[in-house]
């Protein structure tokens, strides 16, 4: 077996030899707050991936993947990250909906629907959220209904990512009627493409449209699209958003890392680090950088156990938190330049929409609050909160 260092090294020489030429303009493209960037030329070059079988390191090597150990996995991430290629296109589909399938789904689902993942002809989004139901995920209304050899998509799903330029979307709805909360749901992979589904992107505080709402109007999915039983929606959801807090995180960790580093630069540069006050944040930002990392490697331990814990709920608080935090020192350290967009009509620089897009850090894939409702109640024990 490949050792750990002989995989990162592999990687490592891949990534270097191949971005480059017409790859190198994506360096740096893309990631959250900017799916914008280079989409056609990013997903050109995840299809090189995948020829090269650098996508689905960690799934199965019967599923279409390499079968990466937990620490491969991890090498893999952490080269991608700092080699500074491009943010991924094909994530959704990658790191939720094909380790969902892995542990739940049928053996024909999976011969259907992982070939196209792996080699990003197929992209995905999650459809989760609606207007009553973001982080009360279990208030969901869409309903789905068994019409013959098919199910019928009735609602509207909202802040759904990359909707406008994926395939399919998988869909938690309400399948029992006058079923309530987590009961009656069921998990259904629903094609984008037809009659009844109309996507409408929604314009951000950074003036792109990386997410959307989904209306459904009677649209149809086969029969055999239901991930799990009929009312196992919930358990088969939660799992999706264990896998979603997987390895990549430490990827993450790179991406913030090389962010800090980029704003010391200009600290030096500006002159704003002769503050104290400017210090001593930078300071913290740096000591945060390493508890992330350290509560990253903790959940990873959890999940290589099968039990991911409250490491994963914390992980997401302090990230969260610490992304935002980062955003805002961004701004005092570029002082009043910070408030000038750099042209017509909404021309924004990278810190400014750092300080806009992490404003979403602290609400999505689990809102802070939610997060330490989760710790309080099923790790502390204290009182519920007072639902009605």
């Amino acid at each position: 077996m490949t050792s750990v260092e002989e995989f990162r090294t592999e990687v490592r020489g891949w990534l270097r030899a191949n971005l480059t030429g017409e790859f190198a303009a994506v360096r740096g493209r893309g990631g959250p707050g900017r799916e914008h960037e280079a989409f056609a030329e990013r997903l050109a070059w995840e299809r090189h991936m995948a020829a090269a079988g650098w996508t689905c390191v960690g799934w199965p090597v019967e599923c279409g993947g390499r079968g990466a150990t937990l620490e491969q996995q991890v090498a893999f991430h952490e080269e991608y990250a700092l080699a500074d290629a491009p943010g991924r296109v094909n994530h959704i589909g990658e790191q939720l909906l094909g380790p969902t399938l892995i542990a739940f789904g049928t053996p024909a689902q999976r011969a259907r629907f992982l070939p196209p993942i792996v080699k990003a002809e197929e992209l995905w989004c999650q459809g989760y959220s609606e207007p009553d139901a973001g982080s009360d995920l279990a208030n969901v209304r869409t309903r789905a209904e068994r019409d013959g050899d098919a199910w019928t998509v009735t609602g509207q799903k909202i802040w759904t990512s990359l909707a406008h330029e994926s395939h399919w979307c998988f869909v938690v709805a309400r399948t029992e009627p006058g079923s309530v909360r987590h009961h009656g749901l069921s998990y259904l992979l629903v094609p984008l493409d037809q009659p009844g589904v109309e996507v409408r992107p929604i314009t951000q505080l950074t003036g792109t449209s990386e997410f959307n709402e989904v209306f459904f109007d009677r649209a149809r999915t086969p029969a055999g699209n239901i991930v799990g039983a009929p009312g196992e929606g919930w358990k088969v959801a939660m799992a999706t958003l264990g896998f979603e807090r997987g390895v990549s995180t430490l990827g993450q960790q790179v991406g913030f890392r090389r962010e800090l580093e980029t704003l010391i630069g200009l600290a030096r540069r500006n002159g704003s680090a002769d503050d104290p006050l400017i210090r001593d944040r930078i300071a913290r930002a740096w000591t945060g950088l390493e508890i992330i990392r350290f509560n990253a490697l903790r959940m990873l331990e959890g999940a290589a156990a099968g039990a991911p814990g409250p490491e994963a709920s914390i992980g997401k608080i302090y990230w969260a938190t610490w992304h935002r935090e980062l955003g805002e020192l961004a701004m005092d350290v570029c002082g009043a330049d910070g408030m000038l967009a750099a042209g017509e009509p909404y021309d924004l620089d990278d810190w400014q929409r750092l300080f806009l897009f992490s404003r979403s850090d602290t609400i999505y894939a689990g809102s802070n609050e939610i997060q330490r409702n989760i710790i309080a109640e099923r790790v502390l024990g204290l009182p519920r909160e007072v639902r009605p």
